[in-house]
């Protein structure tokens, strides 16, 4: 039995599910522009008066990048010889999609049923800080105290691209100074799995073009005559991942796994009944599922044009166009994909093929060590909290804007997810599975208690 049971036993599910109908009832989709008061008002009407009940100061963050939304800063001082934690989550959400949603009425409205929490942000993420929050306040009104200092970051754009956040770390470091990062945001591996993940992959967008000539030609007339951009550009696509989704491009592979890495991987199985079935020979050969997803990179084409291919004519397109995408772990410099990418299409006959990087900025890879003081201690917590020990994974397969509370801030950063795989995020019907929900407040009552009691030993100067 865990040493926190009786904390655990009096869990109020009851005001976790109220504090989320409130949330999920703002319709903060900052997808659309015509959203930035709601954004607002979820701060300032919502989050601060929450913040405010369990002893927090509040203030709101102007976005450093013009139009971008506001940011809240909350923190809870108990005492400047205790440690600090800095937690985060984002309360936009991608648009409501009304007219798509099947199995629940609405996305604006919180509804409970056949095991699942169902509203837009449920998963993704509303539901995620009202967990850790609710459990914050669960542990202030039982013990009275945490026994350690709390910062939150608390952001409205993460569905656009985080903008302003790095700029925010970069210009509030002293403010967001702390000693560890923990927080909640993704999926865990399956429903039923209580996970810990360490950092993200990265991600890099970009474009393949190649136009050959002024407009279309008939394909009897000119078959055989004109270079098919279409062809050319599937060829080049051929030459950088092959027909199996093994990356040809030196450049873009990573190094081989580090051993903490690989023991880390050794018993995860991805996958759960619901969600797609892996393509056991796809990707790198001589890695696992685990591996290839959560320890190796990826290319993907997103999407591919040539002609229309929803009215197909007999015509030879004069231009082809492909979007592109590398997800890649630590242990790569980004900065490299493109000038590598440049070099293998010259290399291989493809120089009239146009290149260009796609989106300003590059989400960076990033992995706390599985090994660290940090990690064993909250593989610990999970343990002892759940009964069952916790899928460890160095890294998320997604990506997340970990860098800038890795890199930026410099801190071991931990994430506990409460979602599922099979959650539907960003589509019709977004639920928090109702088990992984509760357990996921247990978890972070645990956690938090845990850490109230003791800091892990070597983890502060």
């Amino acid at each position: 039995m865990s040493k926190h049971a009786a904390l655990i036993e009096s869990l109020d599910f009851a005001g976790l599910q109220a504090a989320l109908a409130r949330r999920i009832a703002y319709r903060t989709e900052s997808q659309l522009p015509e959203s930035a008061p709601e954004l607002r008002r979820y701060l300032t009407e919502e989050m601060a008066p929450s913040f405010a009940a369990l002893g927090f100061q509040t203030e709101i963050w102007e976005n450093p990048v013009a139009g971008g939304p506001p940011f809240m800063f909350a923190s809870r001082h108990e005492d400047a010889a205790l440690p600090t934690v800095l937690m985060y989550g984002h309360g936009d959400v991608v648009p409501g999609d009304e007219a798509r949603w099947r199995k629940a009425a609405s996305p604006w409205t919180l509804e409970v049923k056949d095991g699942r929490w169902y509203g837009r942000g449920s998963a993704d993420n509303k539901g995620q800080h009202s967990i850790n929050l609710a459990a914050i306040g669960h542990l202030l009104k039982h013990q009275g105290r945490l026994g350690f200092n709390v910062k939150w970051l608390l952001e409205m754009g993460e569905e656009v691209g985080s903008p302003g956040l790095q700029q925010i770390c970069e210009q509030r470091k002293p403010a967001l100074a702390a000693d560890v990062f923990i927080a909640s945001d993704g999926p865990r591996l399956r429903t039923e799995a209580p996970t810990l993940f360490l950092g993200s992959r990265g991600v890099m967008n970009f474009k393949l073009e190649l136009i050959a000539r002024e407009g279309a030609h008939h394909s009897g007339n000119w078959g055989g005559l004109l270079a098919n951009p279409g062809v050319i550009l599937a060829s080049a696509i051929a030459s950088i991942v092959d027909a199996h989704g093994v990356i040809q491009v030196e450049g873009l592979r990573p190094p081989p796994l580090p051993d903490s890495v690989r023991k880390a991987l050794s018993t995860v199985q991805p996958g759960e009944p619901g969600g797609p079935v892996i393509d056991t020979q796809w990707g790198e050969p001589g890695l696992s599922p685990a591996e290839r997803v959560f320890g190796w990179n990826s290319v993907e084409v997103l999407a591919f044009r040539a002609g229309n291919p929803d009215r197909p004519v007999n015509a030879i397109p004069p231009r082809a166009v492909a979007f592109m995408q590398i997800r890649f772990v630590v242990g790569r410099d980004p900065q490299g994909f493109i000038p590598a990418l440049r070099a293998h299409l010259d290399a291989k006959g493809f120089g009239q093929i146009e290149l260009s990087q796609e989106g300003s900025e590059i989400m960076l890879a990033t992995r706390t060590d599985p090994d660290s003081a940090w990690v064993r201690f909250a593989v610990r917590s999970l343990t002892e909290t759940t009964g069952q020990a916790p899928v460890l994974l160095p890294n998320l397969g997604g990506s997340l804007p970990n860098d800038c509370f890795a890199g930026t801030l410099g801190l071991p950063t931990i994430w506990v997810p409460h979602s599922a795989p099979t959650c539907s995020q960003h589509a019709p019907d977004e639920h928090l599975p109702a088990y992984s929900g509760e357990q996921g407040l247990a978890i972070m009552v645990g956690l938090l208690a845990d850490l109230g009691e003791g800091w892990p030993a070597g983890t502060r100067a």
